[in-house]
């Protein structure tokens, strides 16, 4: 099995949604576009992304959402050296399908205090739901590690839950440890880096807001 070397996980740029969320009750979630700074920030990164792919192919999965498409074209990648797969099991966490925002407020606060990973949207989705489809995209990813031409270079364009999810999954963190973890920034990354030892490691830690609460002690 050929492991990639480094395994890269963005956030899209920011986002209609993020920037006024009473958007979410015109337009579908998946149909939200970047705003004009969020297409900045996906320039940005994806000039250090070119930098540190340089001539080196990539294997490209992304969220099939509007925003997360453009914010892949806005890195600017040669497309002779990337693969690209839609992946719809990367998609946000689904939170009903129109949303009315002061009931959407209503529920992040109840989420907070019911836990972020097993509150489950009214006509959505929990975190442990996005977990599972997550751990089965894993399957998915590592079967590709097999095939013989399979790329030293995974690029994974998604959403911020997502990213903590999938790092959760990967790294077997607890429960308690996703709780304490905050979303990374727009157009922010993490990377996973292959070791002599054949270990990944995160190249940066995710933001905290919070101590663990953890079960398993007394």
């Amino acid at each position: 099995m050929a492991r990639p070397r480094r395994i890269v996980l963005v956030r899209h740029g920011e986002s209609e949604g993020n920037a006024d969320d009473s958007v979410y009750e015109r337009v579908p979630d998946h149909a939200l576009g970047l705003t004009a700074r969020g297409e900045r920030q996906a320039q940005e990164t994806g000039g250090r992304l070119r930098e540190a792919f340089g001539s080196e192919r990539v294997s490209v999965y992304v969220s099939p959402y509007r925003r997360t498409h453009q914010t892949l074209r806005a890195f600017g990648l040669d497309p002779d050296l990337v693969r690209v797969r839609e992946e719809p099991r990367l998609r946000e966490q689904d939170w009903g399908n129109w949303q009315d925002r002061e009931d959407v407020r209503r529920q992040k606060a109840y989420r907070d205090a019911y836990g972020h990973f097993f509150y489950r949207f009214a006509q959505g989705e929990s975190g442990a739901d996005v977990y599972d489809r997550v751990g089965a995209f894993l399957e998915s990813l590592h079967r590709g590690f097999e095939e013989p031409d399979s790329p030293s270079n995974v690029l994974i364009v998604t959403h911020g839950l997502t990213m903590r999810l999938f790092c959760m999954r990967w790294f077997h963190w607890s429960v308690a440890e996703f709780e304490a973890l905050a979303n990374p920034d727009n157009a922010e990354t993490r990377t996973l880096l292959l070791g002599d030892d054949g270990r990944y490691t995160l190249d940066r830690p995710f933001a905290r807001w919070r101590e663990p609460e953890r079960y398993d002690v007394a």
